[in-house]
């Protein structure tokens, strides 16, 4: 067994437990939580009070701050690099936030399914999930890196929360358009960075959009990238393929998910830089002491930006 990330598990809660702790308990310190309306929340949320949002990630935590602004309260329950959606258990914590959320966010697409346990007991809560709402048309469920992707959730994000405060929809449409604006400005940088026919390598499709995108063939054996994500032996043909496209250097650089660490991806790390390979770090979260959505895709731009140049 490899030892993809340290992850952080917590004891499961039962509904009834969940229930008698009742509005005493409260959101761990560093996420955030408010609420204000169901389906009928516009009465009970003029305007005056936050509304309460709780997020699967830290990642969609950022984009909903960025379009609710100072109205909303997010939760957002996996906020720690080194903790692994795949495996996470939920809290009692976790599940007060949902009790009370307005409004819920998740990616879906399978990377995050404890968070349906969550969605559930949020029943006054209009839910929105990302993998539906950017409709890709592909299975890769890493949909944050698919920047018109995110667009439409930023403005799926406005219009829900319009509907829980409507005395200040314009502003969160207003807040939707701006973070489009630098969306925009990120596409247009990492638009054409492949044009030179550059060619990659991934310990994992994490990133799968942007290099798509960039219009970057990965050249990664799907066999590779399918056990490294499985937590599987890779087999010995595909990791001989991805040393000799290193070794070779018929690669520009080797994409690297930071917070998956194998022997398998310690070891082509430690090939593409013998071989003065550029290494991109990417992750799935966002990483330690960064709250902004467009700052995090803006380093990891201009990243493979450097790496392809």
């Amino acid at each position: 067994m490899n030892s993809r990330r340290t992850k952080s598990v917590f004891a499961a809660v039962s509904a009834l437990a969940v229930l008698a702790l009742g509005a005493t308990a409260c959101a761990s310190s560093d996420k955030a939580s408010t609420g204000s309306g169901s389906p009928n929340a516009s009465a009970a949320n003029p305007g005056g009070e936050k509304i309460k949002v709780v997020a699967s990630t830290d990642v969609w935590g950022s984009v909903v701050t960025a379009v609710g602004g100072d109205k909303v309260e997010v939760t957002s329950i996996i906020h720690d690099p080194s903790a692994d959606p795949h495996s996470y258990e939920t809290t009692a914590s976790d599940a007060i936030a949902a009790k009370n959320a307005k409004l819920t966010l998740s990616n879906g697409g399978g990377y995050d399914e404890f968070f349906s346990k969550l969605a559930d007991q949020a029943t006054g809560a209009q839910k929105l999930v990302a993998v539906d709402i950017a409709a890709t048309g592909n299975e890769n469920e890493h949909v944050w890196y698919s920047l018109p992707g995110v667009e439409k959730i930023a403005d799926q994000v406005a219009a829900k929360l319009g509907e829980i405060q409507p005395a200040s929809k314009d502003a969160f449409t207003a807040n939707a358009t701006a973070f489009k604006g630098k969306t925009q400005e990120l596409l247009k940088k990492v638009s054409g960075l492949g044009a030179s026919n550059a060619k990659v390598v991934a310990t994992e499709p994490v990133a799968h959009y942007l290099l798509d995108s960039a219009k970057v063939t990965d050249a990664t054996p799907p066999a590779f990238a399918e056990a490294v994500e499985a937590e599987q032996d890779v087999p010995a043909a595909a990791l001989n393929e991805v040393k000799q496209l290193i070794s070779g250097k018929q690669v520009k650089a080797l994409i690297n998910n930071a917070q998956t660490t194998t022997p398998v991806t310690q070891q082509v790390v430690g090939d593409a830089k013998t071989a003065g390979i550029a290494v991109v770090d990417v992750t799935e979260t966002l990483p330690q002491g960064v709250t902004d959505y467009i700052a995090w895709m803006t380093k990891e731009v201009d990243a493979l930006a450097g790496a392809l140049k």
